[in-house]
């Protein structure tokens, strides 16, 4: 796997890669999921694989290692002491993300021995034991909303030897009772900077989280970093993979009825354009289009551009049909199409940026803008989340 990451350019040699290879992930995720069902099989049926038992251990070494995420518990279960096997039906409530996105993240964290780190969405405790790895486990704080999770997480690091601080509660709220923090590191998506985890930055602290909105088709990356005199400095950059959205948080999504009619039925008009779509690589347009004209979910498992918005059934698909000509069909009150070459336009005469500046206003406004301030957009609110510290 770890060759695979390497290879993939998502890891460098360091500290991090020194970590992903000492730690048994056996030992951090000695059970896990596999889906026995089709993606759009309703109820969906999964397996648990437990270490414990000889005739699983090949095929959850292969899941371990496969380098995609892993999902670790089911519906909110507790996860010690319960017994392998089939499930049915609910859905999957803590995994291990793609290692790729993680290995990639945690380099850019640049973790030092001795540093004090906020590990927020406990998970499977893959992160932590990288810090703990890394930094020493005095100085790791991780933390998760799901007792059950880190009820888990304290065991199993536990059997590697390492004792971080283990807590329960909201996770945009951090932790005050171990800040300030040197790193901060937050695993699911949220809308906008938790001001709480800014205020636990240290100075010259540096913290990454995932800023999504419903879509989970265009991620950002925010990167707040604070400097010796206290300044916070923040930066949203598109990224092509982010943490999946956390308590409280909806998520958009295309049904397999929905995927059809995107990609066979006849819509409202068809014509042919010489506009050529934004490439999936002009990451800044589509996160800019994200928010600009929020509510569209990208089909990346068509052939053609593919993007509808569920909530009141438009969509849109193009397709090369010569040079510099696309055939585009649209349908529904949103007219897609438009929508694209708004944003595409706007966004090219702001420099084409891949990177916009976060700003943190006194009323409590977070703003996405350009240097020259010719595109941006507010964040959204944070969403309600039901999480006590304890």
């Amino acid at each position: 796997m770890v060759a695979r990451l390497e290879e993939a350019g998502d890891l460098a040699a360091g500290p991090v890669r020194e970590a992903l290879l000492a730690l048994p992930r056996e030992v951090l995720m000695p059970q896990a999921y596999v889906r026995r069902s089709a993606p759009d099989e309703k109820p969906s049926r999964w397996d648990l694989l437990d270490w414990a038992r000889p005739g699983d251990r090949e095929e959850l070494l292969c899941v371990l290692h496969s380098g995609g995420s892993v999902s670790v518990q089911h519906g909110g279960e507790p996860l010690l002491g319960r017994d392998g096997g089939p499930r049915c039906g609910g859905s999957m409530t803590a995994m291990s993300s793609t290692m790729g996105m993680t290995a990639s993240l945690l380099d850019g964290l640049d973790l030092r021995r001795g540093q004090r780190v906020l590990d927020v969405g406990t998970g499977a405790a893959v992160t932590a034991g990288v810090m703990c790895f890394i930094c020493g486990d005095g100085g790791v704080v991780t933390l998760d909303v799901d007792r059950h999770v880190g009820e888990a997480a304290r065991a199993r690091l536990a059997e590697l030897g390492y004792q971080p601080a283990v807590v329960t509660g909201d996770g945009t709220a951090g932790w005050p009772d171990g800040a300030p923090f040197d790193r901060i590191f937050v695993s699911f998506a949220v809308p906008r900077i938790p001001s709480a985890l800014v205020d636990q930055l240290s100075p010259g602290g540096r913290a990454l989280m995932t800023l999504g909105t419903s879509s989970p088709s265009w991620p950002g990356l925010a990167v707040i970093t604070k400097t010796a005199t206290g300044e916070v400095v923040a930066e949203l950059r598109a990224v092509e993979f982010g943490h999946r959205g956390g308590m409280g948080f909806d998520r958009l999504f295309l049904s397999a009825d929905f995927r059809e009619r995107i990609t066979t039925h006849g819509g409202r008009w068809t014509q042919h354009s010489r506009l050529v779509p934004p490439a999936d690589t002009e990451r800044g347009m589509w996160l800019a289009l994200d928010y600009l004209h929020p509510g569209l979910v990208r089909h990346f498992g068509a052939e053609d551009l593919a993007i509808g918005a569920p909530e009141c059934g438009s969509w849109m698909r193009a397709r090369p049909v010569g040079h510099r000509r696309w055939e585009v069909t649209v349908d529904g009150p949103r007219d897609i199409w438009e929508e694209i070459h708004d944003v595409a336009g706007r966004w090219r005469a702001a420099g084409s940026p891949h990177t916009y500046l976060l700003q943190m206003e006194a009323d409590g406004a977070q703003l996405a803008t350009t240097s020259c301030a010719t595109l941006t957009w507010p964040l959204p609110d944070l969403p309600r989340t039901s999480g006590v510290a304890q």
